[in-house]
């Protein structure tokens, strides 16, 4: 008989966050709730909390890190447990002493934080905040191995690594493929990308997802956060991981061994497969997600990256290369761009453009504190947020410093 365990859940109400409540839904006798947590969206919170209750679920607690929202939300609930405020609320819910799990669903440098704190406590990550591992993996896994504490891929690419890892020895093996369903504009030209519009990023072919992580997908940026998270997870060498376009988003990842061998994980494309996975180690709950049929897989196809066009996927390599506060810069000129894209403030194709100026712009710590990281994502935001309203008001092109020479990513050489 399992044991029941309390569960804490950080953005629940994000799209993460919305799967990994049905998935302790269907399994009520594995959970309790510990607390909830939430940016601004109270009235999905009140929302949830009603429905969490019509399924015998009471959670501990809440916290709104929005003030305006935490006011907001106090005036409309009924909800009689703890409710706090701000990011010292969220970073408390994170590291409440009764967690035995924490599934951590926040979008961006906001997790960093919280998990920290999480750490501090001791208690498992089950982790769909990559940018956790972007900006702060330098500090992040020697807290974690300091700690004994586990952490856990929920990424469902992660998800397949860990996976196809399942029993095998880590020094046999040869490298990690990440697949990447290549966004909605794989087979655009240069020239198409100028005028993307964000309506246009938002519509991703496979996946629904936020829209950060969408447009992120967009610009195949999330799959460069995707191999340093994969970097930090799995302690491999950079050069150990390759990204292969595959547009089906069938083959969520692979494993190539010393002999030759190739492990891979399919599945339909529902988070709420990984996120069952990551919360039931060692074992796996049975459910009623809808079943691939095999018979029915007519066409998988595979196809190197083009960093091109897609140059942020060559600007993650380049930060995990340059190691200590690189990907940290890299994350948050990130975010900026993307803001700023979805107010349409600047182009599609300005958004590696702001990252690559911020990279070469903000100054690079070797071997980085805490302090240092929230520092560095601080500089970083100003500076974009400087250069968005002083020099990209009008969308410009970005035009990648190839200098005709060969890029590579992972081990795939790209012309």
């Amino acid at each position: 008989m399992s044991r029941t365990r309390t569960l804490s859940l950080l953005g629940a109400t994000g799209s993460i966050g919305v799967q990994t409540l049905d998935v302790v839904i269907a399994h009520p006798d594995e959970f309790r709730l510990g607390w909830l947590t939430v940016n601004t969206r109270f009235d999905l919170l009140e929302e949830q909390l009603h429905r969490l209750s019509k399924h015998g679920f009471t959670p501990h607690g809440v916290a709104l890190a929005d003030e305006k929202a935490y006011h907001e939300f106090r005036r409309i609930t009924s909800f009689a447990g703890e409710i706090l405020c701000g990011d010292e609320g969220v970073c408390a819910a994170a590291a409440a002493p009764d967690n035995d799990i924490l599934l951590s669903a926040l979008v961006g440098f906001s997790g960093v934080l919280p998990n920290y704190a999480a750490i501090q406590q001791g208690t498992p990550i089950a982790l769909a905040n990559k940018e956790t591992l972007v900006s702060a993996g330098v500090v992040i896994m020697p807290e974690a191995k300091k700690h004994g504490v586990e952490i856990i891929a929920v990424d469902s690419e992660h998800s397949a690594i860990l996976q196809c890892l399942a029993g095998e020895f880590m020094n046999e093996v040869e490298k990690l493929i990440l697949t990447a369903s290549g966004g909605p504009f794989r087979e655009w030209t240069l020239e198409q990308l100028e005028n993307v519009t964000p309506a246009q990023a938002l519509k991703h072919p496979n996946w629904s997802m936020g829209s950060k992580i969408t447009i992120d997908s967009a610009t195949l940026m999330n799959k460069g956060f995707e191999v340093i998270e994969a970097y930090w997870l799995f302690g491999v060498r950079a050069d150990k991981i390759e990204v292969v376009v595959h547009p089906q988003s069938i083959i969520h990842s692979m494993v190539q061994f010393c002999d030759g061998s190739v492990k891979a994980q399919l599945g339909l494309p529902d988070m709420k497969i990984p996120i069952a996975y990551a919360l039931s180690l060692p074992h796996r709950y049975p459910s009623n997600f809808k079943r691939m049929d095999i018979c029915a897989l007519q066409n998988l196809s595979f196809f190197p990256p083009d960093v091109v066009r897609f140059p942020c996927l060559r600007l993650a390599f380049d930060s995990l290369a340059q190691g200590g506060t690189a990907a940290c810069i890299v994350n948050a000129a990130n975010e900026i761009a993307v803001a700023s894209f979805l107010q349409s403030t600047i182009g599609f194709l300005d958004i590696p453009r702001l990252i690559e100026t911020c990279l070469e712009k903000i100054t690079h710590i070797d071997t980085p504190s805490l302090e240092d990281i929230v520092q560095t994502d601080k500089k970083t935001r100003r500076l974009a947020e400087s250069l968005v309203r002083e020099g990209m008001s009008t969308p410009t092109v970005f035009l990648p410093k190839t200098n005709g020479a060969t890029i590579v990513a992972g081990n795939s050489s790209i012309a």
